[in-house]
């Protein structure tokens, strides 16, 4: 069966970086887009970058050019870069899968549309 696990969360300093990694098990990475969601205490769920098969990247304005999605198909693991950290970025990061590709950035924000597999989170703080 889909698992997604997330790792490389925890505190940093404004302004610092950090490396988050999701392990994909169970299909292939190439075969699905990815992306990656955050969601901050109080707040709505928000998408941050989205990958499409190809790796085409695309990013919510919030972390445009501070942020990056690679992705190593052949250690079937997705990455979110996190450069330049705000305190705006603190919350629970997911690593989301969507077998249709129905993902997509638009009006300045990122979103996953019907079925999808989410990780379980991984924490990030900034202060």
């Amino acid at each position: 069966h889909v698992q997604l696990v997330e790792s490389g969360g925890g505190s940093m300093q404004v302004g610092g970086s950090l490396r988050l990694s999701c392990a994909v098990s169970g299909y292939t990475l190439s075969s699905y887009c990815m992306g990656w969601f955050r969601q901050a205490p109080g707040k709505g769920r928000e998408g941050v970058a989205v990958i499409d098969r190809d790796g085409s990247p695309s990013y919510a304005d919030s972390v445009k050019g501070r942020f990056t999605i690679p992705k190593d198909n052949a250690k079937n693991t997705l990455y979110l870069q996190m450069n330049s950290v705000k305190p705006e970025d603190t919350a629970m990061y997911y690593c989301v899968a969507n077998s249709e590709c129905r993902m997509y950035c638009s009006g300045g924000s990122c979103y996953t549309v019907g079925f999808a597999y989410w990780g379980q989170g991984t924490q990030v703080t900034v202060s």
